[in-house]
């Protein structure tokens, strides 16, 4: 991997125990920048006059302190250095020189009146020998150290153990709830080690940080890679983002709430401050409206007339919010709210991004098959009627239809014989009463209405004509084809 600062190649390991074996919290041992929550960039390094007499050392961890280097040794970023400790010496690597430092002294709430220790000298191949056996008994000293706390019955768990670098004093780092009497353990601890104690309490954030893992984002955690200070965080943060106030979400690997709850809630402070009070109504002719949820990013508000219920519900946004409020104020109640109700909204441009792996989303819709009269009833629909409706006029007209046919096919009385086809004449539109001027609503009446049935006719046979007779075609003189 390439490092952006000095563009050189830097090897970082891919197990995670290279990582917690790394001075200072490095990535590597052998990389001269560090990937870790302590490493700093040196933005000023090639200014003119960068000159300060106290140095930025680091040490295992998260642990830091401030040296002053009174003998000027030409020190860069990444160099070992041997300091002062109390009593010995320490083995440190030097994270940042140069004005810099006054601001990361002021960070971290350094003392004005508090005691700055010196720099010895550049670290020696005999001080870095000492060093590595001081750090190889780190982890048989921590498991010794834990079982001798559980003989001695007290409630605390040591998490840590870190030498010192000539190895004559050692820090234990524990984690308890409850104030706990340590005093007989650090006699034990001094005898059976040989060496000077120095207890340490941590909290819950601490140890995660030292112990790393991967958090619920699947990133490492913040913790371990690049937070250095630890800001309390209250379940208000979440309220202010809407967040569920679930424990097991909102707790990380510590136990205790994320860390990224802090990181966008002056957002979300800031944005809500822009819109109405949650205490405020908006009132209409209608009816009266309370604040159900608001999307501070999306500076919209939903509100509904039942105070804890969503009925009713119309979202608006900030601005039409505040023209409804100064109606109101000013005595005048708007006939409805123009928002868009919750039903009535159109679909997101990005998408159901839950529905994208659902298990039936490769089935094939099952099309409707078209009916033939399917034309006949939207035109029906489309008048208004039922849909059973234009069924039962259907079978109406096929029952009344051959009825009708019989009826007109019968000759009245007053017609007379019924004419030739060739001699028929066209059917008019209209009666002989609407023609003549006659009463509409008589004219409406059908013209069969008012006939008579003509009589029967009795059946007469027809008389065989008399050939002696002469017939009327003879007597102009044409021939008989009788």
């Amino acid at each position: 991997m390439m490092d952006e600062n000095n563009n050189t190649q830097v090897n970082i390991p891919d197990n995670a125990g290279a990582c917690a074996k790394c001075h200072c919290g490095a990535c590597g041992s052998d990389s001269d920048i560090g990937r870790c929550n302590l490493t700093s960039t040196n933005w000023l390094d090639d200014v003119p006059d960068n000159d300060f007499d106290i140095v930025e050392v680091l040490f295992k961890n998260t642990r830091r302190g401030f040296y002053r280097n009174s003998t000027h040794i030409p020190l860069k970023q990444g160099d070992w250095v041997a300091v002062e400790a109390n009593p010995g010496h320490d083995i440190g690597r030097v994270g940042l020189t140069g004005r810099l430092v006054k601001n990361q002294m002021r960070r971290v709430n350094l003392r004005k009146d508090a005691e700055i220790l010196r720099v010895f000298r550049k670290a020696k191949p005999a001080d870095m020998e000492r060093y590595e056996q001081a750090k190889a008994r780190e982890e048989d000293t921590m498991i010794r150290s834990r079982k001798i706390a559980v003989d001695l019955g007290l409630k605390m768990k040591i998490g840590d153990v870190e030498y010192q670098g000539d190895g004559n004093k050692a820090i234990f780092y524990y984690i308890a709830d409850e104030r706990v009497d340590f005093r007989q353990l650090i006699k034990v601890l001094a005898d059976v080690f040989k060496i000077r104690v120095e207890m340490k309490q941590i909290g819950a954030r601490q140890e995660a940080g030292r112990i790393g893992g991967i958090g619920p984002c699947g990133r490492p955690l913040c913790c371990a890679t690049w937070m250095s200070g630890f800001v309390s965080v209250a379940t208000s943060a979440a309220r202010f983002q809407d967040i569920s106030l679930n424990p097991q979400n909102l707790a990380g690997q510590c136990a205790k709430l994320k860390c990224c709850i802090n990181f966008e809630v002056n957002t979300y402070v800031e944005a809500i401050r822009q819109l109405p009070p949650k205490d405020v109504h908006l009132e209409t002719k209608d009816a009266t409206y309370y604040f159900f949820k608001a999307d501070a990013l999306k500076r919209e508000i939903t509100y509904s007339t039942e105070r804890n219920v969503p009925v009713n519900t119309v979202t608006l946004t900030a601005a039409q919010a505040f023209e409804v409020i100064a109606l109101n104020k000013t005595g005048v109640k708007p006939d409805s709210l123009g928002g868009d109700e919750d039903g009535k909204k159109g679909a997101s441009p990005f998408g159901d991004l839950l529905n994208q792996d659902a298990i039936n989303r490769f089935d094939k819709k099952k099309k409707k098959k078209k009916k033939k009269n399917s034309g006949d009833k939207a035109a029906s629909a489309a008048k208004g009627d039922k849909p059973g409706q234009q069924d039962k006029q259907d079978k109406q007209e096929k029952q009344d239809k051959p009825d009708r046919q019989d009826k007109s096919e019968k000759p009245s009385q007053n017609q007379g014989p019924k004419p030739e086809r060739g001699d028929r004449k066209p059917r008019q539109g209209r009666s002989k009463r609407q023609q003549d001027g006659g009463n509409p609503k008589e004219s409406a009446r059908p013209p069969h209405a008012d006939r008579q049935r003509p009589e029967r006719k009795t059946f007469r046979p027809r008389k065989a004509p008399d050939a002696a007779a002469p017939s009327k075609d003879n007597a102009q003189g044409k021939p008989n084809n009788g």
